[in-house]
């Protein structure tokens, strides 16, 4: 009989209750959400704030927002705006979703969630104290495929879990956006890029004990480059690479003593393993070899919208998905890459 991975069990995301977004921050990555949200979901934007309006009103014309602001605080004041998600640069993290919870507002907080633990803490600890949900969008963890991955090593497919390999490079220094190299902005390639492989090795080692990093400094004294060994705490290892001055091959896998898992492929540039992406089993004797594919790999920012949809209609104030507690562990660890490449960033 041949083997088959699991089954995703993400719930469709049309079935997720409908909320009312407000988009803070009219980026990039704000721009692939409203362009996902509109794709796959029934999710409202009701509204966008910039401190350009017409930037704002641009974004709301082009994604159909009912209102664009010209301040945040507009835009957190908005009775019909039910949850804010917070697209403004790392440095603004914090401050965003403060005024977002004081207000009354849920929160979906970009990745990395704030610029430190320290922060970090403050925002959960306020959400907690209102009764609100402030969840960390790491996108990646809300992806069908890694729930694929999640049932492996939940029925123990591939053994004990020895080592994490993951790797995020891409050429965006010196040439790409320029916050990510201004310190004030947090920049960097850790809260970027790094942040994928380290969430990745917390999610497959049960956590991370312990931390081990090199790298080099750009010009501006921002991080360029990292390797990093953690530990969990059952003794698995992760080696993890991130890398905002090249392309690197951006390749992950989980190992074990009875197999592998591979996400993603690197001969192909559109099947990224943090994306979604292929899972691909490969058995410790190599006799079994099978795969699982997602239906799409268009979009995928929007299933962490619909899981905090869920979560607010529930009432609920975290994810069993990525638990907030497993946030601010992901933070202090980045903080520790920090101080152990001897990146701070102004105002800590």
């Amino acid at each position: 009989m041949t083997m088959e991975l699991p089954t995703p069990r993400t719930p469709d995301p049309r079935s997720a209750p409908v909320l009312r977004w407000g988009i803070l921050g009219p980026g990039n990555i704000a721009r692939e959400m409203a362009s996902a949200l509109r794709a796959e979901t029934d999710q409202v934007i009701r509204a966008v704030a910039s401190r350009d309006l017409t930037r704002a009103q641009g974004f709301a014309d082009e994604f159909g927002a009912h209102t664009a602001y010209g301040s945040y605080e507009e835009l957190v004041a908005d009775p019909d705006v039910d949850i804010v998600y917070v697209a403004s640069p790392h440095s603004e993290h914090h401050a965003h979703a403060r005024l977002a919870l004081d207000s009354g507002k849920h929160v979906l907080v970009e990745k990395a969630f704030a610029r430190n633990a320290t922060e970090a803490q403050d925002i959960l600890h306020t959400a907690s104290a209102k009764g609100l949900l402030a969840m960390e969008a790491m996108w990646t963890r809300f992806l069908p495929g890694i729930d694929v991955v999640r049932q492996c090593l939940e029925d123990g497919l591939l053994g004990t879990v020895e080592n994490v390999f993951a790797d995020h490079g891409q050429a965006l220094h010196p040439d790409g956006p320029q916050r990510l190299s201004d310190p004030a902005l947090a920049g960097g390639a850790l809260l970027d890029l790094g942040i994928y492989p380290v969430s990745l090795a917390s999610f497959a080692l049960g956590g991370i004990e312990t931390v081990s990093a090199t790298g080099r400094l750009t010009d501006e004294g921002v991080d360029a480059e990292e390797a990093v060994l953690v530990t969990g705490p059952r003794g698995g290892r992760g080696l993890l690479h991130a890398t905002m001055t090249s392309r690197t091959p951006t390749t992950a896998s989980i190992n074990g003593t009875d197999g592998r898992l591979e996400l993603g492929d690197p001969d192909d540039p559109m099947n990224l393993w943090y994306s979604p992406s292929r899972v691909r089993y490969v058995s410790r004797d190599s006799q079994t070899d099978v795969s699982w594919e997602p239906a799409s790999r268009e979009h995928g920012l929007h299933f962490e919208a619909c899981e905090a949809a869920r979560l607010v209609d529930a009432g609920l104030t975290e994810s069993p998905l990525l638990p907030s507690a497993e946030t601010l562990r992901i933070m202090e660890v980045l903080d520790e890459i920090r101080a152990q490449l001897g990146v701070r960033y102004p105002g800590e």
